[in-house]
Order: C-alpha cells, then structure tokens, then sequence
C-alpha cells in the first residue's frame, strides 16, 4: 500500500532502531571520555558490542542483575561519570523500578536508562518479555525525562543528544527493522515537537514506531480529501505542550498514537494538556487494556489496531465528534 500512496517521506532502507542506539553510543563514547556503558548480558541484542571493543575499559558487564546495574550507573555519576545502561524495556523498568525510584529519580542522578525491545514489536518472545506500560511508569517519576524516537536515525540522535542533557532519561527503542524516513544528521531538541505534516482538519499525535503509520495515514486520508497534520512527539516527558495545544487550536481534534497502553501514555498526557488548557476530541490509536502475545511484528500491529488503518478510521471519528460540539 505504502508504494502506491503519495507520501510526504519515503524511505530506501529500514533498519532497527536499537542499531541507532548502539550507533549512537560508540559515537558518544568518542565525543565524551565520561560517558560509560553497562549491560545486563545482552550486548548483542542492545547493540553495544561496538561500545565494548573500544572503550573496554569504560563498559560493564553485569549479567542477569539489572537491579545492581541501575544501582552501580547511579553510584557512577557521582564520580562525573555519564553512564547508559541496557537491556530490553521489560527489565529496563518493570523489573527494577524500586531501583530506579529510590536510586536514580529520587536524588536526580545523571542515568541513562536505554531500553530495547519496547512493546509489541518484540514480537515472538512474547507477552512476558514485551511491556506495554513503561512509558506510564518511568513519565510518573518526578525528573524522569522519556523519549521514544521513531526510527534508525532519530534514535542515533536522541543518544548523542542525552550525553549533554542532566538528569534521568529514559530512552525507549525496538527491535524490528523499521524505515529510515528522518534526516541522517537531525538535530534532536528533547523536549521539542517535530511538525512533519501540516494539515487543518485533524492533528495526528504520533510516538516510536508508529510515527511511520501516521506519515502512511497521512497520505491515505488524504485521498479522501482530509488535511491531516502529523507531529512527531519524541519526547513525551518534557511533553512539548505548546505545540499540541497550537496544533489543535488550528484543527480542533486530534488522534494519538503508540505502541503502548492507552492508559497512561502519550494520549493520556495529551488527554490532560487539552483538559487543562482547550478540551477538544482525541481519539487513541493504542494497546486497549491488554497484555501482548507471540507473533510477527506485523501480525501484531495489525491484531492490535496499531497501524496506518486505524489511525485513519481514529482521525475520522474524531473530525465526527468535532463536527458535532
């Protein structure tokens, strides 16, 4: 579908976006003799091997004990140093949030908290390895920064960016090969919206992997004759409030969309930027109230409801509600 659709980006490669962070790492690494990496034995899955054969000095291997690596990279900063752990989202957060409260948030120390295979998207290894909830958990920590970049190359700039950003952050990835659709050499602004489509009908409000849908629905909507605006929201904590509500001041709804719950992600911080500020309609393109299973990436996305289709049946019912205040 996506051949025949007139897209606004296109691609000529696709690429995962946990390469971007390993990418990006041995780059930081070479700019900035602080920054330090630690894994919880997954070097090859989180893409740091590269990181590990240059600076072997400067990474740590702490095997299957994620608290103690959290505990470890906080213990690290106060001696300046500027460390990013990994391993797969799941264990990034779930597994040792008391960790990351009571060490890390807490007393605001300068951790890196990068964490592969995030959501549905992980595909065959199934509900028990992906987590649907993380955004939710790691944007309620006070001083917790969350970004969730959309593909090879955003993520690549989101890590190089982290280095000279102080305070927690957590940096949420994936696994399967994605399009390259956003520029090689981007300047990532954490905190700050990107406005990829200008439109006037509908907002679409989009995060991660799903970013591509939105360019996709984009397109399809267009067809229909929709003017649909499509932001890119990175970082959705500091969320970029101003955008949004300027967005939907112009269109006057709007439609969320991630690869995670509908409850406390993206739409839900959209949800209480609009509440506060100018109610409108939004619809959530998102997981609704469940747990994940094995199968494809794409088997998945599709079961789900997490692609360009839905987004567009989203953007439509929102212009519906809109029409009918």
């Amino acid at each position: 579908m996506e051949k025949t659709l007139d897209l606004k980006f296109t691609y000529t490669e696709k690429k995962d976006t946990r390469s971007g962070f390993g990418d990006g790492l041995l780059e930081a690494g070479r700019q900035n003799p602080n920054v330090v990496g630690l894994c919880a034995d997954l070097i090859g899955s989180l893409k740091m091997g590269a990181f590990q054969k240059e600076f072997p000095e400067r990474f740590f291997q702490v095997g299957i004990a994620e608290a103690n690596m959290i505990g470890l990279a906080a213990g690290m900063t106060i001696g300046g140093k500027i460390p990013f752990t990994g391993t797969f989202a799941n264990f990034s957060t779930g597994r040792v949030y008391d960790q990351i409260r009571q060490s890390v948030a807490y007393s605001g120390k300068n951790v890196k908290i990068c964490a592969s295979h995030a959501g549905l998207t992980l595909g065959e290894d199934g509900a028990t390895h992906q987590i649907l909830e993380d955004v939710g958990m790691m944007k309620m920590l006070p001083h917790m920064t969350v970004i969730n970049p959309c593909d090879y190359n955003q993520t690549k700039a989101a890590t190089l960016a982290l280095v000279n950003h102080e305070g927690p952050a957590y940096l949420r990835f994936g696994r399967p090969s994605w399009p390259i659709f956003t520029p090689k050499d981007q300047e990532f602004v954490i905190g700050k919206a990107w406005k990829m489509i200008e439109g006037t009908d509908v907002t679409i409000f989009a995060t991660g992997h799903l970013v591509w849908e939105a360019v996709v629905a984009e397109a399809m909507l267009r067809e229909e004759g929709i003017s649909a605006e499509v932001i890119n929201i990175h970082t959705i904590k500091p969320l970029d409030e101003e955008a949004i509500l300027a967005s939907v001041a112009k269109t006057g709804c709007a439609v969320s969309a991630e690869e995670h719950q509908i409850n406390g992600g993206l739409g839900d911080s959209i949800a209480q930027t609009l509440i506060r500020n100018n109610p409108a309609p939004l619809e959530y393109v998102g997981v609704m109230d469940s747990f994940g299973e094995s199968g494809t990436p794409t088997q998945l996305l599709e079961k789900y409801g997490l692609n360009a289709e839905n987004i567009v049946k989203a953007a439509k019912k929102a212009i519906a509600r809109k029409m009918s205040y």
